[in-house]
C-alpha cells in the first residue's frame, strides 16, 4: 500500500477533474474586490506534477529537507503536494513566531532546499549562518540576484506527468513546528502513516464528503482539503497575525462563496459572531464548524449556534503532535456539561476518537522511561493526560531531550504526554483542566487554570481571566489577572470586591485574593487564544492589584 498523501490528490483529480479545488483572493485585503484565482483538481494536480518534475531535475530527492516559506494559497499547496510526490520532506514554520525563533528552527532542521518568496531568500542571505546547508533554491516570484529555479518556469517547462514516490507508513513526510506558545518551538516529525490516519479520521468522524467548500482560518489545514476532495477558499487574513483580520472579509466570503465548513480559534469565531450580531446576519450555508486552539466558552457556542442555525459545531481536542484526539459537539456542551464547566469542573472535550487511547496518570516532573513507572488515576481524579494512537507522532526533529520528555515507552508502542491536566468521568469523557505548566502549586493548595478562571469569566466587566502565580518558593500564591477595558481607578475597588466574593463562593478559588487588570493579554500567534501566563506573572510584579488602585 502506498501511504503517500499525494495519492489522495491524484485520486481526486481522476474522479473530480473539473471540480474547483482552490480559490485564492486576487486582493487579499479588499472588502469590495472579491475576485479569485481558481484552480480545479486536475489543474492543481498538473501543477504539482510539473513542480515535482522540476524539483527532481534540480536535485531534490526522497528524504531531502525542504524549507517552505510561501504564503498560503496556490503556490503553498502546489509545492506541498509536489514535495510529497517526490518523497522530499517539507518543513513548515509558523510565520508569526518571530524572527529569532524562526532562525533557531531553521538552524536546527538543517534544510538543504529553500522554496520561498523573494523576501524569504533575502532573509536567508542576510542570516547566512542559519541557512548554511541550503544548496538548492526555488523562488516563488522574481529572483533578485540569487540562483536557482523559478516556480513559473517549472510550470511552463515540464510535462505535468509524474509518478508519485511509493511511501511506506514510516517514511518521514513533513516537519511541522509547534507555535512555541508553551515553550520553545519544536519540529514535529510527521510520517506518511500519520497523515493517512488523520485524513481517514477527519473524513469518517466528521462525515466529510467531496464537494464541500472549506474556509480554513489556520493555513496548515489547507493541506488536508485537496486530499479530502474539498474546495478551499483561502481567507483574507494575515497568516502571521490572524486575530488582526477584518471580520467582514470572512463573513462576506462565507456568504458569497456558500462556505459549508470552517475551522478557527475561539478568538476568531468571537469576532465573527460579534460582527454578525451587529449586522443581524445569519451564515446559513455552514454545515460544519470546528473550534480549537484553546478552551471554548459555552457562551460563545450558544451565540454561534444562533448565527449558524444549520451547522454542527465541534470542539476537537489535540495538539500539533497528536491531532485529533477527542471531540464533543456543542449541543452536548450546552445541554449536559455547561453547568459543571461554569462551576469550575473543567472543560469537557468529549470522548476519544476511534483508534485513540486516553489515560490519566499521576502528574510527574521530568521524563518517564516506561508506562510501568506511572500510576493511573481513578475516575474523576485530576492528573496528566497521555494518549496513544496511529495519528500520534513519535518524536521531535533534532531534539532528543524533548522527545524523551514527551514520550513514554509501552513495549512496542508509546504514549505521548500532552502537557495538559485533566480527568476522565464515569462516561469516559475527557475533561481538560489546563496546561500542566499553568498549574499553580502553593502551600494553600493546588490551582488549575481552566477550573479557576471559569468562576470569573462570567463577570460582566471581564472579557477573560488568567490564573498566575506571585511570589517564590514557599511564598508562592495564586493570583488572577482579568482582561477588561471597563475597569478603571474609579471602579477598581468595587470590582475587586465582586471578584473576591466570586472567589469565596467556591472551595477551589477561595484562596485567590489578589486581582490585577490588563486591557489586553499577551497571546500565541497561531490561535490568538492561548494566554502567556508566565509573561503576566512577570508583569504583575510591577503592578498594583485592584484593591490598591
Amino acid at each position: 500500500m502506498n501511504f503517500n498523501v499525494a495519492s489522495y490528490l491524484q485520486k481526486m483529480a481522476a474522479e473530480h477533474p473539473n471540480n474547483v479545488a482552490l480559490k485564492v483572493p486576487k486582493k487579499r485585503h479588499s472588502v469590495k474586490n472579491n475576485a479569485y484565482h481558481v484552480l480545479s483538481f486536475s489543474e492543481l494536480n498538473h501543477n504539482a506534477n510539473c513542480c515535482a518534475e522540476g524539483l527532481k531535475k534540480v536535485g531534490v530527492e526522497p528524504g531531502k529537507r525542504v524549507l517552505m516559506m510561501v504564503r498560503p494559497g496556490k503556490e503553498m499547496l502546489t509545492f506541498a503536494f509536489a514535495l510529497f510526490k517526490v518523497g522530499a520532506v517539507p518543513i513548515l514554520i509558523d510565520p508569526g513566531m518571530g524572527l529569532k525563533s524562526m532562525l533557531s528552527c531553521v538552524e536546527r532542521t538543517k534544510p538543504e532546499v529553500l522554496v520561498g518568496i523573494p523576501q524569504a531568500h533575502l532573509v536567508s542571505l542576510v542570516f547566512r549562518k542559519y541557512f548554511s546547508k541550503i544548496k538548492i533554491r526555488v523562488t516563488v516570484g522574481k529572483r533578485l540576484g540569487w540562483g536557482g529555479e523559478c516556480y513559473s518556469k517549472m510550470l511552463s517547462k515540464n510535462s505535468g506527468v509524474f509518478t508519485d514516490y511509493d511511501a511506506t507508513k514510516n517514511d518521514l513526510a513533513a516537519i511541522l513546528f509547534t507555535s512555541g506558545s508553551t515553550g520553545s518551538p519544536k519540529g514535529v516529525c510527521y510520517e506518511h502513516g500519520h497523515f493517512h490516519t488523520q485524513l481517514e479520521l477527519l473524513k469518517n468522524y466528521f462525515k466529510i464528503e467531496a464537494g464541500g467548500i472549506d474556509l480554513p482560518m489556520l493555513p496548515i489545514f489547507t493541506l488536508f482539503n485537496p486530499a479530502l476532495g474539498l474546495q478551499t477558499v483561502v481567507p483574507k487574513m494575515h497568516p502571521g497575525k490572524p486575530a488582526s483580520f477584518k471580520p467582514e472579509l470572512i463573513v462576506n466570503a462565507i456568504l458569497e462563496e456558500s462556505i459549508t465548513q470552517s475551522f478557527g480559534s475561539p478568538v476568531l469565531w468571537k469576532k465573527i459572531v460579534t460582527y454578525c450580531e451587529n449586522k443581524n446576519l445569519k451564515l446559513t450555508s455552514l454545515k460544519l464548524i470546528l473550534i480549537a486552539g484553546a478552551p471554548v466558552p459555552p457562551v460563545l457556542l450558544e451565540a454561534l449556534k444562533v448565527i449558524t442555525p444549520n451547522a454542527k459545531i465541534h470542539t476537537p481536542y489535540g495538539a500539533t503532535e497528536a491531532l485529533p484526539i477527542a471531540c464533543i459537539e456543542s449541543k452536548d456542551i450546552l445541554l449536559k456539561t455547561r453547568p459543571l464547566t461554569e462551576s469550575g469542573k473543567g472543560m469537557c472535550v468529549g470522548l476519544a476518537l476511534p483508534g485513540i487511547s486516553i489515560r490519566i496518570i499521576e502528574s510527574k516532573e521530568g521524563s518517564i522511561d516506561g508506562i510501568k513507572e506511572t500510576r493511573e488515576c481513578v475516575t474523576g481524579e485530576i492528573g496528566e493526560i497521555i494518549v496513544k494512537g496511529d495519528n500520534v507522532t513519535s518524536r521531535y526533529d533534532e531534539n532528543p531531550e524533548a522527545s524523551a520528555m514527551a514520550k513514554i515507552n509501552d513495549g512496542e508502542s508509546f504514549w505521548h504526554r500532552m502537557g495538559d491536566l485533566g480527568y476522565l468521568d464515569e462516561e469516559d469523557r475527557l475533561w481538560f483542566c489546563g496546561r500542566k505548566s499553568h498549574c499553580v502549586k502553593s502551600h494553600v493548595g493546588v490551582f488549575y487554570s481552566v477550573c479557576c478562571e471559569a468562576i470569573f469569566n462570567d463577570h460582566p466587566k471581564v472579557n477573560r481571566s488568567a490564573l498566575i502565580y506571585i511570589g517564590k518558593g514557599r511564598e508562592t500564591m495564586p493570583a488572577l489577572v482579568v482582561e477588561s477595558q471597563a475597569i478603571n481607578t474609579s471602579n477598581a475597588k468595587v470590582i475587586a470586591i465582586e471578584l473576591s466574593e466570586l472567589a469565596q463562593a467556591h472551595e477551589h478559588t477561595k484562596e485567590i485574593k489578589t486581582f490585577y487588570c490588563k486591557p489586553s493579554f499577551p497571546v500565541d500567534v497561531r490561535h490568538n487564544a492561548k494566554i502567556h501566563r508566565e509573561e503576566l506573572s512577570e508583569w504583575a510584579v510591577q503592578q498594583k492589584d485592584l484593591t490598591n488602585w
